[in-house]
């Protein structure tokens, strides 16, 4: 933190200079080797204040104060050459100064540097030089490299995996308001995972990256309120973050929000918007909304009814496996609602459904092995449906399998 007020006055020193165009008394102290001034100076020129704007003259003069050992000025020379303003680009040389920076304690150059090795710019590869540097600006305070270990611990890709050490770390980037490492801790309580498992503080971290913006907080903290968990149960409230969410593109919130109008829980019931909202999240590729949204379409509720629309929206959601959309879109085949008609493709779609345990898929497939409807006569896999379905509770193919016997 030191370090970030240091870089931070000095920055301000320089509007100010800029202000009163002391500008040659600063070219004067930096031309004496003032360090302050050579620095300065460099930020000066970057932004053209109190100087015309050259980057390549800001670079000269942040060489001047890194050569002369100032970590903030390596920082900045380092980015410099990594971004390739004012010098011809060079990840090498980037982390040539970022790595004199962070041996001076330099925070932001060790989380710098930690990404250059983790990615290998400028520099070979090394997981565990990666880990090393994000750990120094981590135990600097740095909220960024906090952020970073807490994940590299949850996924245990460049370090052993452990739950307990990422809960740890994205508590300390959390506190400091880093609004990823908010949500992710408060997942980690929802699911008592790496920490004891608590609603309540699950909520009040969601609570706080939500009020921060962030959308996937803003949709489980309205899952929180949808389902009393950790919070007094409000639809309203559940509506208020969902409809937050939803308009940030967040699909599942959208989802949720099209449920809410259409059920009317927690908002005026809308039909309209229901579709609305379930049209939002199908074009996202969410299943459920598409098969939804086909639904509408189906029985013209809040839309115009149109079969071909549901059938197309059915499909959809179908090709990604969603069993309730197959088993309907075998339907349409079946009866030629809003497609040609093909009891073939009837009983393709049944059969996915069935296959997932959809017991009404496993009834429709039974009864069309048995009369050989769409797919070859097979009294063998007939019962081999209707059992399926009947272990599943399903009356009718109970009394199917009766009959047959």
């Amino acid at each position: 933190m030191k370090k970030i007020i240091i870089t931070l006055c000095l920055m301000i020193g320089s509007i100010t200079f800029a202000q009163n165009t002391d500008i040659a008394t600063l070219k004067t102290k930096a031309n004496n080797g003032n360090i302050i001034a050579q620095f300065v100076l460099g930020i000066a020129y970057s932004i053209g204040g109190g100087v015309e704007q050259s980057k390549s003259q800001a670079v000269y003069w942040w060489k001047k104060a890194a050569e002369q050992g100032l970590a903030e000025a390596q920082l900045t020379l380092g980015t410099a050459y990594y971004d390739g303003k004012g010098v011809e680009q060079s990840y090498s040389q980037a982390v040539y100064w970022y790595k004199k920076a962070a041996e001076q304690g330099n925070a932001e150059a060790q989380l710098i540097l930690g990404a250059a090795y983790y990615d290998g710019k400028g520099v070979e590869k090394s997981k565990s030089q990666a880990v090393y540097w994000y750990r120094k600006a981590a135990e600097q305070g740095n909220a960024k490299a906090q952020l970073v270990l807490g994940l590299a611990y949850s996924i245990g890709e460049i370090v052993e995996r452990s739950e307990s050490q990422a809960v740890y770390w994205y508590k300390k980037a959390a506190e400091q308001g880093l609004v990823i490492a908010q949500l992710n801790l408060g997942i980690a309580y929802f699911k008592g995972e790496g920490v004891e498992q608590s609603y309540p503080k699950a909520v009040y971290w969601f609570k706080k990256a939500a009020e921060q913006g962030n959308a996937n907080a803003q949709y489980n903290l309205g899952l929180a309120y949808d389902n009393g968990k950790g919070v007094e149960q409000s639809y309203s409230q559940a509506v208020f973050w969902y409809k937050k969410a939803a308009e940030q593109g967040n699909s599942k919130a959208q989802f949720n929000l099209g449920n809410a109008y259409d059920n009317g829980k927690g908002v005026e019931q809308s039909y309209s918007q229901a579709v609305y909202w379930y049209r939002k999240a199908a074009e996202q590729g969410l299943a459920n909304a598409q098969y939804n949204l086909g639904i509408a379409y189906d029985n013209g509720k809040g839309v115009e009814q149109s079969k071909s629309q549901a059938v197309y929206w059915y499909k959809k959601a179908a090709e990604q496996g969603f069993a309730n959309a197959q088993y309907n879109l075998g339907h349409t085949y079946y009866d030629g609602e809003g497609v040609e008609q093909s009891k073939s493709q009837a009983v393709y779609w049944w059969r996915k459904a069935a296959e997932q345990g959809y017991t009404k898929a496993q009834l429709k497939l039974g009864v069309a092995y048995y009369i050989g409807e769409g797919v070859v006569q097979s009294t063998q896999k007939a019962l081999y449906w209707l059992r399926k379905a009947c272990n599943n509770h399903n009356n009718e193919a109970c009394n199917l399998l009766n009959m047959i016997k």
